[in-house]
């Protein structure tokens, strides 16, 4: 997967889970998450990047999600297993959720761009989720790196916008080795 190398791997930072592999550019606050997750066989296709968005909000105990888009499916026939390409889905929203164990008062207003690229033949999800600062709160812990209030765009610092960010990282996905997914 291709990314800007301003996002630093978390896992020198701190522990990060074994299906999971995370990066986040510390001065901006944003962050992308590479996460696999077993096939869930109930959820369509068609809605399985809103479904995976609606879940993380959820778990996230966010307040006043806002779906801003949705894709249709996809195939991407660069990323085939026995030649049967998998199928990509992605949503993005608009949501406030604090940091770590930080309580509401502390909820910033980010934005969050997910796919879900399915691949079926091995049993797995896999999400590729960016999260991008829109608001910070004064009273977030990341207010005392990117500064409280409105988060300038992007652009401004000299940044690949973070929605350049996450198609790039998305369509750039590839399996190295598909070993990885027997059992």
């Amino acid at each position: 997967m291709t990314f800007p190398d301003r996002f630093q791997d978390l896992s020198n930072v701190r522990e990060v889970p074994d299906h999971q592999e995370a990066f986040a550019d510390p001065n901006r606050d944003e962050s992308l998450i590479v996460e696999l997750l077993e096939l869930k066989q109930e959820v369509a296709d068609e809605g399985s990047a809103v479904w995976f968005l609606q879940d993380l909000a959820r778990e996230q105990d966010a307040e006043g999600g806002m779906m801003i888009e949705q894709s249709g499916v996809l195939e991407v026939p660069g990323l085939c297993y026995r030649s049967i390409p998998a199928v990509v889905t992605s949503a993005v929203g608009q949501t406030a959720i604090s940091k770590g164990r930080q309580g509401r008062e502390a909820q910033n207003i980010v934005r969050v761009y997910l796919a879900n690229l399915r691949l079926k033949e091995v049993g797995t999800d896999v999400l590729i989720t960016a999260y991008e600062p829109v608001v910070i709160s004064p009273f977030s812990e990341s207010a005392g790196t990117v500064g409280a209030g409105v988060v300038s765009p992007a652009e401004q610092s000299g940044c690949m916008p973070m929605a350049e960010v996450f198609k790039l990282s998305v369509s750039s996905f590839k399996v190295n080795d598909w070993s990885l997914f027997s059992a």
